[in-house]
């Protein structure tokens, strides 16, 4: 049975969180298949002790369909690991167009991962929402586009992130969205730097 979009979700709470708490695990295009390929963690790293560090750990983008393999590393700038930018419909470490993409309401709707198509489904189909947090502006709620948000665009956009939760499911190159193409709209802003000696510098 095919589940229908939500929009009996009438309440919800923005406690703040950032877009980095997803960017653990990421779906992607494979650059050799076309198939669905995962950007997570180099095996053997400790856990982060905060989502921000996501930002500088090694990654490997793997693909379980044509066995594609490749790392990434922070670039080093001083004393110092320059993090990766999140936004956008390209994964920031190998700039890989998300899996996680389609079409609604005029615009290209995308997410990293199953988890975060949960919370924006929450978040769009909520006819309250509330912001706390102790940086409420820096949520990811807060930073999302305006398309998203109003309520006439509500019942599309929620149908929307159906679409990416059912594409979530597949991995075949026959199975990638139409939408899922790079576009080169990677923010260009400041890069975080990590400063810290640890395990993220070898």
């Amino acid at each position: 049975m095919g589940s229908e979009p939500r929009t009996d979700l009438a309440r919800h709470y923005d406690s703040g969180g950032w877009l980095a708490r997803f960017a653990g695990r990421m779906l992607v295009v494979c650059p050799r298949c076309g198939g669905r390929a995962l950007v997570i963690p180099r095996p053997g790293l400790s856990e982060p002790r905060y989502f921000s560090e996501l930002l500088f750990q090694p990654r490997r983008l793997a693909c379980g369909g044509c066995g594609a393999v490749a790392d990434w590393k922070p670039e080093m700038q001083g004393a110092g690991l320059v993090g990766a930018v999140l936004g956008g419909s390209e994964d920031p470490f190998f700039q890989r167009p998300l899996w996680l993409q389609t079409r609604s309401a005029g615009h290209i709707l995308w997410a990293y991962n199953e988890e975060h198509v949960d919370e924006l489904s929450a978040y769009v189909g909520a006819r309250l929402r509330e912001r706390g947090g102790a940086r409420p502006t820096m949520s990811m709620f807060a930073r999302l586009p305006a398309w998203m948000k109003v309520s006439d665009n509500r019942g599309e956009v929620l149908a929307g992130l159906e679409t990416l939760r059912a594409l979530a499911e597949r991995m075949a190159p026959a199975d990638r969205s139409d939408a899922a193409h790079g576009r080169g709209d990677r923010p260009r802003v400041r890069r975080s730097m990590y400063f810290r000696g640890g395990p993220y510098e070898s």
